[in-house]
């Protein structure tokens, strides 16, 4: 029972550091090939974390084998235009200049109610308002609105709103981020101060942030009771 617990924990290791290491997409955004090699790895981790008669190495090999895969597959997307388009397609205009593309639908097996589930994920609701819907590789559905009925922006008005920049956490539960003082140009001596102002010091903040206008955000933590 403790062989078995201490190989799962080795295998969720190793498992967590190749998903590290083939990059931080979310599953919604993953391509297929990327999709089809995150299954695979599940499985193979599955085995030998449940079977104590087969090797450990059984599953940790595969795993590495398929992450070389990976890394090789992506080195050749970035280098080739066409083995991309072989590896993960090509979007697809579903509403093409606000007519629906019939012929798109059928070959990506997309029915109206389906577009129209897609189309109220990105906050249209009327098919009338879209100009563009275009299904992505990842199987994302990008809506681009008619220009009378998009949001308007600051530009529109000729209006420049003014820089925002970033945000910086100085304190997060407590600890300092002394790398981020430094790259704004400060230290704990200010840091101490800014915080003074709101009846703390800065070990006791569960949160501080200083935003691009150089406005100060900051929490208290609560006190646990013993």
């Amino acid at each position: 029972m403790l062989i078995t617990f201490f190989r799962a924990i080795i295998l969720y290791l190793i498992v967590l550091i190749v998903m590290r290491l083939m990059g931080k997409r979310e599953i919604g955004q993953l391509q297929p090939f990327e999709l089809a090699i995150s299954i695979m790895i599940a499985d193979l981790a599955s085995i030998p974390m449940t079977e104590i008669g087969i090797p450990i190495f059984n599953g940790i090999i595969p795993i590495l084998g398929l992450l070389v895969m990976h890394l090789t597959i992506s080195v050749i997307n970035i280098k080739s235009l066409k083995a991309r388009e072989v590896i993960c397609g090509k979007p697809s205009i579903l509403i093409y200049r606000g007519k629906i593309n019939e012929k798109a639908l059928v070959k990506e097996r997309f029915t109206i109610n389906e577009l129209e589930e897609r189309l109220r994920g990105n906050n249209v609701v009327n098919l009338g308002d879209v100009e563009y819907a275009i299904l992505e590789t990842s199987g994302q559905v990008t809506v681009i609105q008619k220009p009378e009925k998009r949001n308007t922006i600051p530009e529109d008005f000729n209006i420049t709103p003014e820089y925002e920049g970033i945000p910086y956490d100085l304190v997060v539960d407590g600890k300092v981020m002394n790398k981020n003082l430094q790259a704004i140009g400060k230290n704990y001596a200010w840091l101490k101060k800014q915080v003074e102002k709101f009846n703390m010091n800065p070990e006791e903040a569960l949160v501080v942030t200083l935003d691009g206008k150089g406005q100060i955000f900051c929490q208290k933590k609560e006190n646990k009771e013993d």
